[in-house]
């Protein structure tokens, strides 16, 4: 069986930092892990992935071959991607992991809010799935910024509808008050609120009121797992989270 975990989260949100430095976390603890790169866009990685998009669609050869920009490139890559979903899947059937980190598009919303996205979540296999977002934490500094990750995140279990485990990523770059006071934000709704009234005005403020309660009357739970891709803080935890949602709290690999 593969558990599948894909990385989510805005450009710049630390997504494949966190999939090559938390897959060698786990291969250290002994964990059978293997990587999926999903960006045909991706000029550099910080990882070498065990299987890669880019051998079947890249980015430079579609604004080639049909004299496209890059983003009207990287939108035709979402879908020709879905188009070699079997070839993806055979990879994936072929190494067999325990756990596979699929780093997703730096554009989020190519891979998030299209049509393609949910279709290849969907059958690149059909063993358990769930998804990690990260919210970046140099951006979840103000309010209103973490309240329009928290109306991302719900978008984005809104389309996928998979179990969602919530991420500060980059936590190394803020200060650990920052830390503290935006996972206060995730677990207390009252702290978050009154940040807002204290942090804003005027109809930022009154937008960012209403909408955190909006989401908080979905009965969406955004607790947030502090995570830094460069000192491996947090890791333990989102380990615990994801055995959680797929083993009930056993270890994954034996």
């Amino acid at each position: 069986m593969v558990f599948i975990v894909f990385i989510i989260g805005t450009a710049g949100s630390g997504k494949s930092l966190l999939t090559a430095s938390f897959s060698e976390w786990l291969k250290i603890n002994e964990q059978d892990v293997a990587t999926m790169n999903l960006d045909p866009g991706a000029a550099k990685l910080p990882y070498t992935p065990d299987i890669d998009v880019r051998d079947y669609v890249t980015v430079d050869e579609i604004m080639e071959k049909y004299d496209l920009g890059p983003n009207g490139a990287l939108i035709m890559a979402a879908d020709l991607i879905a188009g070699e979903i079997e070839n993806l899947k055979a990879e994936v059937d072929d190494i067999n992991p325990d756990i596979l980190l699929v780093d997703t598009p730096g554009q989020m919303e190519i891979f998030a809010f299209r049509a393609s996205g949910p279709y290849i979540a969907s059958e690149i296999s059909k063993e358990p799935k769930a998804i990690t977002y990260l919210f970046d934490s140099v951006f979840s500094l103000n309010p209103m910024n973490y309240v329009s990750n928290m109306f991302l995140a719900a978008a984005v279990y809104m389309r996928f509808l998979l179990p969602q485990i919530h991420v500060l990523s980059k936590c190394d770059l803020i200060s650990n008050n920052d830390v503290e006071t935006i996972a206060d934000w995730s677990e207390d709704r009252e702290a978050l609120e009154n940040a807002i009234n204290k942090m804003l005005d005027g109809s930022k403020r009154l937008l960012s009121y209403r909408l955190s309660r909006t989401i908080c009357q979905l009965g969406l739970n955004f607790s947030l797992i502090p995570v830094s891709a460069k000192t491996n803080e947090g890791f333990i935890e989102l380990n615990a989270a994801l055995e959680r949602v797929f083993a009930g709290g056993e270890r994954i690999t034996y």
